[in-house]
């Protein structure tokens, strides 16, 4: 029996993170919809992410080129590094323009149910990279507001602070435009312990 091309790339793409059914049939048909050179390039981007992208030696970012542009750029701080749990944390932080230190990505957070420990995040790499020229002052720990990701800050602490490194864990709190009333009391709670004065 032949393979239904259209339907083996709904399946493909309905196992995207985020992507149901639906949402997998839309896109595959908005594909089909299109001039074939938009399906070739597709296809190409696609190629070319997986010949082409790796893990950065230093930070293990995702990347083209070795460093990658943030490692690689003399204008960035080097005794300041944020540590977070993905790769596509660092476009959230420097979409904001109020950091310009270097990154660290674990590529996951401890999660003993899920059998994700120490051993399979990349702290053994950010400890490395610690004592560098000029070796880092302070670091950023910016996992998720979750027991994943506060255990792994925990974590980190514990091998951080024994080194002489400044440990500092990203504020919490009520978004801009956010209503108290209607805010967990968790993040209540990071709100009023991360005040600081204005």
């Amino acid at each position: 029996m032949a393979v239904d091309p259209l339907r083996e790339l709904c399946d493909l793409l309905a196992r995207l993170p985020g992507v149901g059914e639906r949402t997998a049939q839309r896109l595959a048909y908005h594909v089909v919809r299109q001039s074939p050179d938009y399906a070739r390039a597709l296809a190409q981007a696609l190629l070319g992410v997986v010949d082409g992208v790796r893990t950065c030696s230093r930070c293990q970012a995702l990347t083209a080129v070795e460093p990658c542009a943030i490692c690689g750029d003399p204008q960035r701080e080097r005794g300041v590094v944020c540590v977070v749990a993905n790769p596509q944390d660092i476009a959230s932080i420097e979409a904001t323009g109020e950091y310009r230190g270097l990154y660290h990505v674990l590529h996951g957070v401890l999660s003993p149910l899920e059998g994700i420990g120490p051993e399979e995040i990349r702290a053994r790499q950010l400890i490395a990279r610690l004592p560098g020229e000029p070796p880092v002052r302070e670091v950023i720990v910016a996992t998720p507001a979750s027991v994943e990701g506060e255990a792994t800050a925990l974590y980190l602490a514990g091998l951080i602070r024994p080194l002489g490194i400044a440990v500092t864990r990203i504020a919490f709190g009520i978004p801009m435009g956010g209503e108290i009333e209607y805010a967990d009391k968790l993040t209540l709670a990071r709100a009023l312990g991360g005040r600081r004065p204005i």
